[in-house]
């Protein structure tokens, strides 16, 4: 699973729903491939037109958005 948050552009109104399993093969957004696991996407509304970093480690504190927590993963063999 890749470390770095990817940047989205959102759009003011919309609602999105975020990848909380890692299964997405859309990221960070959900795909539904989280059926079955018991994890849930979370949805959330932009506020305004904005570029947004989006957490794809799964491990931030502020979801759907990094907080640079992926900084503090140790890399994978």
């Amino acid at each position: 699973m890749p470390k770095q948050p990817i940047v989205v552009q959102l759009e003011a109104g919309k609602e999105y729903w975020w990848c909380a399993c890692g299964r997405s093969a859309d990221q960070p957004f959900c795909d539904d491939s989280h059926i079955g696991t018991g994890i849930v996407p979370k949805s959330f509304v932009a506020q305004r037109n904005e570029r947004a970093w989006l957490c794809v480690c799964k491990t931030t504190k502020t979801p759907p958005f990094c907080d640079g927590s992926h900084n503090k993963l140790k890399d994978l063999p």
